[in-house]
């Protein structure tokens, strides 16, 4: 955040980018799920579309409107290989292969330990002054998380899926973190777009697109749930999953740190598990009890207590 006056900060608006980012990475949770179960595409298949696509599109868009934009400077080139390969790249591969292996609200709950990462890595790195709100607020977050996934029921976890959980929040903090200093030197935009580059570019080492199953992407599937008798082509799912699931979200959660702080972001980001719970509900027909109705309060009880940090 020291590339921006303090008169160029919006925190309200820092906010609503973060919990908008959420919001709509919730229900791409959903959307991904049905593509996995229904139109037989693997994880990290899906992850290759992901940020394939989110790359070209916004490479075209960029390249019309703001070619400028795309320029590259002296000295940028490590810091966004650590945000598109470790960030965008792993932190996605980790969650679709937590998510293949646990169940949705456990994933997540682990992923989201990466708030605590962050708020210790502002701490200890940079010996930035973390109030005792934001620790308050880190704990009841993940209390309010325990709560939504009703953690004591007698879970048995995979131990892989547990480690790319554990991944994925490790991934998230640096994300975040690459994140908050990049924004400093150059616009959110222009930053996604260079991370799905590098991440595109990974993926299509790891597993090339001549081996891609180009036939499922005409199928129809069914949208599972209470949607069980509707069916939309996959390439339409995965369409969504680009540009509404990919592209607006990371670039709105970049652009927050220009705001925010990182710490706070990563807390707000905390609403997805929320969203989920209510759109598992609402979508798959998953049911929703007292409990998780007490633990989606506790989180955005965490996200108030945050925004009154100072």
């Amino acid at each position: 955040l020291g590339g921006m006056a303090e008169s160029e900060r919006h925190p309200r608006l820092g906010y609503a980018m973060a919990f908008t980012a959420a919001t709509l990475w919730a229900v791409n949770g959903v959307v991904s799920k049905v593509i996995i179960e229904s139109g037989g595409i693997a994880a990290q298949r899906l992850t290759e579309v992901r940020t394939t696509g989110a790359f070209l599109l916004l490479a075209a868009a960029l390249g019309v409107a703001r070619p400028a934009s795309l320029r590259l400077r002296r000295g940028e080139l490590a810091m966004l290989l650590i945000f598109g390969v470790l960030g965008l790249a792993f932190v996605q591969w980790f969650y679709f292969e937590a998510i293949s292996r646990l169940d949705i609200g456990i994933a997540l709950l682990i992923q989201y330990i990466a708030p605590v990462l962050v708020a210790l890595w502002a701490r200890l790195a940079y010996h930035e002054a973390v109030r005792r709100r934001i620790w308050a607020a880190l704990a009841l977050s993940i209390l309010g998380i325990a709560l939504l996934v009703e953690l004591w029921n007698g879970l048995t976890l995979d131990g892989l899926g547990v480690a790319a959980a554990l991944g994925s929040a490790v991934t998230f903090a640096v994300y975040i973190l690459s994140a908050e200093r990049a924004v400093a030197r150059r616009d959110p935009v222009s930053l996604v777009c260079y991370g799905f580059l590098l991440a595109s570019i990974f993926w299509a080492v790891l597993q090339p697109w001549t081996s891609f199953p180009v036939e499922l992407v005409d199928e129809s599937v069914s949208l599972l749930g209470r949607l069980d008798d509707l069916s939309l082509p996959v390439w339409l799912l995965l369409g969504w999953m680009v540009v509404l699931g990919t592209i607006v979200p990371f670039a709105l959660l970049a652009a927050s740190l220009r705001h925010i702080p990182a710490s706070r972001a990563a807390i707000t980001a905390m609403f997805e598990p929320v969203a989920a719970t209510v759109f598992a509900y609402a979508w798959l027909g998953e049911s929703l009890t007292a409990f998780q109705l007490v633990g989606a309060l506790v989180v955005l009880a965490a996200i108030v207590l945050a925004q009154t940090a100072r």
